[in-house]
């Protein structure tokens, strides 16, 4: 019995030992069955899937002024289109317009640096140069002068401009275009009256001619029922450029990039005025709210051969050329306006406008 329940304990010991050893190789095992796989680092995401570059901050536009030859008007209309529909600041300038008058003198505010361009007719930047002003033509609104003297249609003795003499002319005598008429045509016994702007003393005067614009001055005149006859100055051979916008020599040299972004732009906003003159004329009108818009009408119909045709037609808004400016300046000598003849590619350039 004894041996019987030593056998019993002894194999009673050997199967727990036995079923200890068991589970612990279950255990071991299941502790290899349940452990995580190692992590691995994420793949690098596709070139094509990289976040965005943030954009690069706007361009600040550079402040820039332009001083008009006179009060806003359609005479003006490419750079109020160029304004209006942003062509200036696709260009970079915050542009200002600045309206000139007859106190203002836009080739000495350009030179004093005060604002970067300016318009002015061709004959007044020669005259500019020789006077030690450094201003360089850049462009051109207008390739012939809407100047005109006007008489009354009554007076049946008025066919050419020899026919002014014995008349009352109102008409500023220093103006560079009368010098060279009066010298062309002799008129040595023509009554010069100063000219102050106004139509009163022309219309009560049935003998007197006055100077003024074709563009404005028959609409006025209609108003008031005054019937007029017209000579086109640039049909006595005076061929100066009209509205020619310009800058200085020291502004081309050290920004020219500026020079040739205005002129572009200003380009581009005649082109677009061309057809669209009547969109454009509301924001000239808040800059001269005395000019209607049945005038601004008016204007723009008569300018538009003087900007679009002649060389404009087949060489681009804006064209000048040296044959012309020369010959304006040898007049300008004949008639004593000016003392020399200069180097006229120092006088203009037209590097900066598009290309035709």
């Amino acid at each position: 019995m004894k041996l019987f329940n030593h056998a019993t304990k002894v194999l009673v010991k050997r199967n727990a030992f036995m079923s200890l050893c068991l589970v612990l190789i279950l255990g071991v095992l299941s502790a290899c069955g349940s452990a995580k796989p190692a992590e691995t680092a994420p793949a690098a995401k596709p070139a094509d899937a990289a976040a965005p570059a943030p954009a690069p901050a706007p361009k600040e536009l550079v402040k820039t002024t332009l001083i008009l030859n006179w009060f806003a008007e359609p005479e003006h209309g490419g750079n109020f289109a160029a304004l209006a529909k942003g062509y200036y600041k696709d260009a970079g300038f915050d542009m200002t317009l600045m309206p000139g008058g007859p106190q203002v003198s836009a080739t000495q505010i350009v030179a004093s640096g005060k604002a970067q361009f300016g318009m002015a007719n061709g004959d007044d930047i020669l005259v500019a140069r020789q006077e030690g002003i450094p201003i360089v033509a850049i462009a051109t609104s207008m390739q012939k002068s809407p100047q005109a003297i006007f008489y009354h249609k009554e007076d049946k003795g008025i066919k050419d401009f020899g026919d002014l003499n014995g008349h009352k002319v109102y008409v500023a005598s220093t103006a560079s275009f009368w010098q060279f008429i009066k010298k062309k045509y002799k008129l040595d016994s023509a009554q010069e009256m100063k000219y102050t702007g106004q139509l009163v003393n022309f219309v009560s005067d049935p003998n007197a001619l006055t100077q003024g614009y074709i563009t404005s001055e028959p609409f006025t005149l209609k108003q008031q029922n005054v019937d007029i006859g017209t000579l086109l100055v640039a049909d006595s051979g005076y061929g100066i450029y009209a509205g020619v916008y310009f800058t200085t020599e020291k502004m081309i040299a050290e920004h020219p990039d500026q020079v040739k972004a205005f002129v572009e732009a200003t380009v581009k906003g005649w082109d677009y005025y061309k057809d669209h003159s009547e969109e454009i004329h509301p924001a000239i009108k808040e800059k001269n709210p005395d000019m209607g818009l049945d005038m601004m009408k008016f204007s723009a119909q008569q300018e538009m051969d003087f900007v679009y045709g002649g060389d404009a037609a087949t060489k681009g808004t804006g064209i000048m050329t040296k044959e012309r400016w020369a010959e304006v300046q040898k007049q300008l000598v004949d008639v004593g306006v000016l003392k020399k003849e200069e180097d006229v590619d120092k006088v203009f350039t037209t590097k900066f406008l598009p290309k035709k």
